[in-house]
């Protein structure tokens, strides 16, 4: 497997081996062994699946307390995933890491505790799944807003009509307004 490190600290960017031939492909998802060295953790408590049509904008997601590490890939599809710094007191609060995760690249994303997750689906549909370290919790649940300009995220174009979202995500809090895990130099 080929690991490489995102612009924030211990957010990785995982291409694990595939082995294919004209009947298709074969790869592991995840194996507690080599994972573990790699992430620091095999901790993975619960796996998520979504499904997300073009357009569609989730996140960005977080707990506090309860934090989640989450290791995503998409299954199916195509979509910009993003991981945003929420440790208060980190170098590197507030600045986010953006990587394109696809059925054809097998790319999966690490996302430790303490920083907020989102994605925007490129496809026509995607399939997103996940494993997270901790159970959904959701009175620790907390929303980011997608557009806050002192992230200044990236996202690709939408279109004139911007992104589609839930009722919840686009209620979304600032950064300067959001509910903040503590910094930890384990994390």
């Amino acid at each position: 497997m080929r690991v490489t490190e995102a612009e924030l600290p211990g957010v990785l960017i995982l291409e694990p081996d595939v082995f294919g031939d004209a009947r298709g492909f074969f790869m592991e998802t995840w194996k507690a062994a080599p994972y573990a060295e790699i992430l620091g953790t095999s901790a993975f408590v619960q796996d998520n699946l979504s499904r997300s049509t073009k357009g569609v904008l989730r996140g960005l997601h977080y707990q506090t307390p309860h934090e989640q590490g989450k290791l995503v890939w998409a299954a199916r599809g195509r979509i910009f995933d993003v991981a945003v710094d929420l440790r208060e007191g980190s170098p590197s609060f507030g600045r986010w890491a953006g990587v394109e995760l696809s059925d054809e690249n097998h790319r999966q994303f690490w996302i430790p505790p303490g920083y907020a997750h989102g994605f925007l689906t490129l496809s026509d549909v995607a399939d997103v799944a996940y494993k997270c370290t901790e159970v959904y919790a959701p009175e620790s649940e907390h929303v980011l807003r997608w557009d806050d300009p002192d992230m200044a995220i990236a996202w690709p174009d939408c279109g004139p009509a911007g992104p589609q979202l839930s009722s919840k995500d686009s209620q979304g809090k600032s950064l300067r307004e959001a509910v903040l895990p503590t910094y930890r130099d384990d994390a």
